[in-house]
């Protein structure tokens, strides 16, 4: 098949089947932290729903960057398993740990390289 691009405003967009995109739009998801369970009223465990929301925004924003879990730490200073621990929603890092990420990833997507020091 072959491949169709489009410009508008002058970004530049493909165009794929939708079938095709929801393959895709899947498959970027599988490999997220799935959410807990509700309970019989619809809600959520605040701890555990928050750490896996976080726990996403790590991820998307880590792989935006083009970095590796061990890239991002030692770029932010912290442990390798302690990125690994955050992006499984195994745990919730203390505020400093937080904010060693986040300046780590917002320097990292600001330079938009993938060794951003």
């Amino acid at each position: 098949m072959p491949i169709e691009t489009i410009t508008r405003k002058g970004k530049k967009f493909v165009l794929i089947e939708e079938a095709e995109y929801k393959k895709l739009a899947s498959l970027r998801d599988a490999d997220l932290p799935a959410l807990p369970q509700p309970d019989a009223d619809g809600n959520y465990p605040a701890v555990a729903a928050s750490r896996v929301v976080l726990a996403r925004k790590v991820i998307e924003a880590r792989r935006a960057a083009g970095l590796t879990q061990v890239e991002l730490a030692g770029l932010a200073g912290v442990r390798p398993e302690t990125v690994n621990r955050l992006e499984r929603a195994r745990h919730t890092p203390d505020l400093a740990t937080l904010n060693k990420i986040n300046r780590a990833l917002d320097k990292a997507l600001a330079k938009g390289s993938r060794h951003a020091k």
